[in-house]
């Protein structure tokens, strides 16, 4: 358990995240460069086995379900919390404006802003969803919400209302001014920039987005006269509260319950101390309140930017002393802060400001989608630029990691529902970065009411104050903040890099820890029945493990163990000193125990030759076996057993539908059955996986389910055990190493970035938004704790998440909102971090602006998010219904409330011109189409993907890109680590863009399909395929050869690039028109007409029939 006093667990600053860089010193005088000592090996880490959890807050049900919350049944809510009610009620009881220290400069006189007045809800169209369509228990996908009522007077921080007192003392994690003893910072290269992730190497941008800026931006000089004289003493804040969870039961203290918020318990002696990373971490729907002497004004001087005392030039018509281009006066230090002007900004204010930007014009205009057919963009679509200033954008998160549904944020919840958009965030938040800050500190600046840590879109009001942009507290400066890392200036807290990046990442002092960070724990479980020896598939994994067993992340702490069961469960004994591992049966399955528990997990590095023995044997032992039942529920009992103590990733390799013991299952697909919306079976049909997966999430134990089945295996019953984990779920269907050999290649690829890909463990992640906005529906793998904390065992890069909010009270008088997610995690390297992602985005008042800002890709993910949900709690056909409802109400509202001449046709704002399209393709996807030739397992795990993919894979999956590849020529490509990658355009899907003289390649994400016409090219054909003719194709081939021409060069050099930018590994089908794989092409061809879909034209019409109604 770690106390306050103690130091980090690891000061030490090489980790998987990249090379250090230069560390400094924290203070003005020390300049020497300071060495930090290495963490010891085996840091006291303790094993004893820590209670479950208490029981868990149950999810909240919104109060009042209204017409306009996205909400879903299945999704875990977060209402507003309620004053009535008994048990495990959270109060809030009514509180005043928070107060503090009036301001010393004319804009300061305290104004109350006036309350919000709760718009009614419009009503919504008749092609939306009317409230009561459905039974009570599932939420309505509607529009037209009303704001979430609030008891009088009350503000957005909520109150945790413990044995009715209010703590009245910061939390020991707040920006105290106590001393630091050392600071580091570096710009870390973000780890061996893995095989996939967006960035590609070499130095070319990527073809998304721009990377994230490497170097920090050059700050502008302080504005206005800084302080002279000699520093003034800063007041030391309160004393923390005693000891974390110095009077807490055992069972608490090694869990992590509420890692990332700030939840309290009352101690024997009334005073309020942390019992949880809630406690730690700070500030999510129960804010702490802390004693401040006057009333704050909240209205006036909303300002926002990276330096004092003024705002950024596009923020003001008149220009200030030390604006770019005029000389600044020389730091002096005045006898304390100097009072400075601050205009009040507005949102007329703004927009006068940025009117004129370049997203104007193209964004303003009006498209008839009948007649305008050619809208794809022949590159990849680029995620809309928020109307800010360039000082401000230039310091905004990346959209790859960090984007919202709309660039514009409507000032009311009235304008939100009139837009008939969803307004929502998709995360990636643990993305492979080429470029990373990490600061180490003792201490970290956040804002003492509602935690926000502090980001590059706060204001500082002179030296040693600076304003929250999320809930407007005015805070101190700490006096270690003062001292500048990189500059190695005095004085410039406005220039440090916490205060010019977005997206950074914090070494956590102790206060950020319950117990010691856990070592790297990677147990093994597979699957032996007679059929999984059929497959093959061991052979595959234990060779890839094999080989990669020195790259799995960790340090010397690392242990790894093995699980195999059938109908019974086997153990491995590791011991040092055995000659070869010990095989210990447990063939009770009824009542699951561990023998020799001590030497099951055992240290890599010690046991690393017996690892090895028993991996090149692990294949063979079971060849014989003819045993068909699979005990897989008291398998991952006794995992979790094993686990329990420590925490950590479990990998699961399963290959048919459990048959005995808990958590069997019986069929339940029939195949004439595929098609009927009704009777398919997308819910769990037993609670057991959720149960154990609840109790994993509450040890720090992740469950990660590798499917290799060509049956039926009741997916949607076992993918809870990774979901509720915060897991991953891998499907391979039809695995078989000689039937099926291309999904040998497929795994043992996925496998080796599975294994060596960066991990976090014991992870939580909040996300905060100003105040007014309120966030209801989270979406992803993870278990929600605390309201609105999620809880992810162990989080990877791989993984997207996604929330729906709304707007709770009017964004008056508030030029700009910002949202931020902090993830507190544990690296591999035993050191506890916490990556801060923080977003700006401007409010606006008129629906021409919202729709101007709409992020079309960003609300399609957010509604396959929520259509995933529909499906589950209602039914295939209602999701599909509210998708093109989607569409429907959303053109509506432009066509009824934007445009001011009625025309002919279906106009559709240029920033939605792809919608219709976005969504037809959705209803295409495996995931929500009609048909028989769908697998149930098959279309579960597409639904898993659309709940656990980054949006980029996600719209990828959805919409393909069709590529001609017959004519690859140099001009426009690529140049990457002396490689050339051409660049061809994208074309439509649609068969009017094939020609049979060409050859044609389609990426879908994970598979690829490269489709040769009958009258190709003969050079293509020889030079590329290395055949002599079209008919020598061979029916099965699924690899270009690599040939010494041009052709084939470019070919493979554009397939590399792509395969490269993922995390799975897209399977490459050549076909040609007499494949048996030219049905699946075709498929994907979302712009025609298939069997159960309109084409793109007809789903336009049908649309247009509906707005014109």
């Amino acid at each position: 358990m770690a106390q306050p006093g103690r130091p980090p667990a690891a000061s030490g600053h090489s980790s998987q995240n990249g090379a250090g860089g230069e560390r400094y010193s924290n203070g003005p005088v020390q300049n020497s460069l300071m060495h930090s000592s290495q963490m010891l090996d085996g840091q006291g880490f303790s094993s004893t086995v820590p209670g479950l959890y208490s029981h868990q807050i149950p999810t909240k049900v919104p109060v009042h379900p209204s017409s306009g919350q996205y909400n879903f049944g299945g999704s875990q809510n977060v209402s507003p919390l309620s004053n009535q009610g008994s048990g495990q009620t959270l109060n809030r009881p009514p509180v005043g404006p928070i107060s503090m220290a009036p301001l010393q400069h004319a804009s300061s006189v305290p104004q109350m802003l006036p309350p919000s007045q709760n718009s009614a809800a419009i009503p919504s169209s008749s092609s939306s969803f009317v409230p009561g369509a459905y039974p009570p228990a599932l939420s309505n996908w509607q529009y037209g919400q009303t704001p979430m009522s609030q008891p009088t007077g009350s503000q957005t921080n909520h109150f945790a209302h413990v044995a009715g007192t209010l703590s009245t003392q910061p939390l020991s994690s707040s920006g105290s001014t106590n001393p630091a003893t050392s600071y580091q910072y570096t710009v870390s290269p973000g780890g061996p920039p893995l095989q996939n992730s967006y960035m590609k190497p070499g130095s070319v941008p990527p073809p998304v987005n721009r990377p994230l800026a490497s170097a920090f931006p050059p700050s502008r000089p302080p504005l206005g006269p800084p302080p002279a004289g000699g520093p003034p003493l800063v007041r030391p804040s309160a004393t923390p509260v005693g000891p974390p969870n110095s009077s807490l039961p055992q069972p608490l203290l090694n869990s992590a319950t509420n890692q990332e918020g700030d939840a309290t318990a009352a101690a024997s002696d009334g005073s309020l101390v942390q019992n949880s990373y809630d406690a730690i971490e700070g500030g999510g729907f129960m804010a702490t309140t802390y004693p401040s002497p006057a009333p704050q004004n909240l209205k006036m001087g909303r300002n926002v930017g990276y330096s004092y005392p003024t705002l950024p030039p596009g923020y003001q018509n008149s220009s200030s002393p030390g604006a770019p281009g005029m000389q600044s006066s020389p730091l002096q230090y005045p006898a304390g802060p100097q009072p400075f002007p601050q205009p009040v900004l507005g949102t007329n204010h703004i927009t006068g400001s940025m009117g004129g930007l370049s997203l104007q014009p193209e964004g303003l205009r009006s498209i008839n989608l009948l007649q305008e057919r050619n809208i794809l963009p022949t590159t990849p679509l680029q995620a809309p630029v928020p109307n800010l200033h360039e000082e401000i954008q230039k310091l905004n998160c990346n959209p790859e990691l960090f984007r919202c549904t709309l660039t514009n944020i409507p000032q009311t919840q009235a304008l939100l529902n009139k837009a008939k958009l969803p307004l929502g965030l998709l995360l990636h938040p643990f993305k492979d970065l080429s470029q990373l800050p990490v600061v180490t500190s003792s201490t970290i600046v956040r804002c003492r009411s509602c935690r926000t840590y502090i980001n590059p879109f706060v204001s500082f009001l002179d030296q040693r104050r600076w304003k929250c942009n999320l809930c407007y507290r005015v805070n101190d400066v700490p006096e270690e903040f003062m001292y500048n890392p990189v500059t190695r200036v005095y004085g410039e807290p406005h220039k440090r890099p916490e205060v010019q990046n977005a997206t950074i990442e914090f070494m956590a002092p102790s206060e950020y820890m319950l117990r010691p960070p856990q070592p790297p724990v990677y147990l093994f479980v597979f699957d032996v029945s007679h059929n999984a020896v059929e497959t093959g598939y061991l052979n595959t994994v234990c060779k890839t493990l094999l080989d990669n067993l020195d790259l799995l992340p960790g340090n010397t702490r690392t242990k790894i163990g093995f699980i195999t069961f059938d109908s019974t469960i086997h153990f491995y004994s590791l011991q040092e000193g055995l000659s070869q591992p010990q095989m210990l049966i447990v063939s009770d399955i009824e009542d699951v125990f561990i023998p020799m528990p001590e030497n099951l997990l055992v240290n890599l590095n010690e046991n690393k030759e017996l690892i090895q023995d028993l991996l090149r044997t692990l294949p063979q032992m079971f060849t014989k076996s003819l045993e068909t039942q699979s005990a897989l529920g008291p398998a991952l009992q006794a995992a979790f057993k094993l686990m329990s103590p420590t925490g950590g990733r479990i990998s699961v390799f399963q290959t048919q539908l459990p048959s005995v013991g808990v958590g069997s299952l019986k069929s339940r697909e029939e195949p004439n059955q595929r098609a009927s919306a009704k009777d398919i079976h997308l819910t769990p049909s037993t609670d057991f996986y959720k149960k154990l997966a609840l109790d994993c999430s509450g040890q720090q134990v992740a469950v990660d389910l590798f499917l290799l089945s060509g049956q039926y295996s009741d997916l949607a019953s076992l993918g809870c055990i990774s979901r509720y984990s915060a897991g991953s779920v891998y499907y391979y269907q039809s695995y078989h190493h000689q039937h099926n050999p291309v999904q040998v290649e497929k795994l043992q690829k996925e496998l080796k970035r599975y294994l060596t890909r960066k991990i976090g463990f014991e992870a939580v992640m909040r996300i905060r938004c100003t105040k007014g906005l309120s966030i209801h529906t989270f979406h992803g793998n993870f278990f929600v704790r605390s309201t609105d904390l999620l809880s992810l065992p162990n989080v990877n890069p791989d993984a997207g998440y996604a929330v729906q909010m709304s707007v709770e009270e009017n964004l008056t008088d508030m030029p700009v909102v910002s949202f931020q997610s902090a993830l507190l995690y544990t690296s591999s390297k035993g050191e506890r971090r916490i990556r801060v992602h923080t977003m700006c985005l401007p409010v606006v008042t008129t629906l021409n602006d919202v729709y101007l800002g709409a992020d079309v890709q960003a609300i399609t993910g957010l509604l396959a998010n929520m259509a995933v949900d529909r499906s589950v709690s209602a039914s295939l056909s209602d999701a599909r219904d509210a998708l093109v409802n989607a569409v429907i109400d959303s053109l509506s509202a432009y066509r009824s409330s934007v445009l001011s001449i009625q025309q002919p046709g279906l106009m559709a704002p240029y920033s939605l011109r792809l919608f219709p399209l976005h969504v037809l393709a959705l209803l295409k996807q495996k995931a929500f189409q009609t048909g028989t030739n769908i697998r149930l397992d098959e279309r579960i795990f597409t639904m898993c993907q659309v709940k656990n993919q980054p949006l980029i894979f996600l719209m990828l999956m959805t919409h393909p890109n069709l590529y001609r590849v017959d004519n690859l020529t140099d001009e426009g490509a690529l140049n990457i680590n002396d490689r050339t990658i051409p660049q061809p355009p994208i074309l439509q899907l649609s068969v009017e863009k094939l020609s049979r003289d060409g050859a044609y390649l389609m990426d879908a994400g994970s598979v690829m399909f490269m489709w040769i016409g009958k009258n190709c090219g003969q050079n293509f054909i020889s030079q590329v395929l290395g055949v002599p003719s079209y008919v020598s194709i061979p029916q099965n081939m699924t690899h270009l050869p690599e040939l010494e021409t041009a052709e084939s060069t470019r070919t493979i050099a554009f397939i590399s690039w792509l395969r490269e930018q993922r995390p799975f590994f897209p399977i490459l089908y050549i076909i040609r028109d007499e494949s048996p794989l030219k049905s699946s092409f075709l498929q994907n061809m979302i712009e025609d007409r298939t069997e159960s879909a309109l084409s793109y034209y007809e789903f336009l019409l049908h649309i247009q029939q509906q707005v014109n109604k």
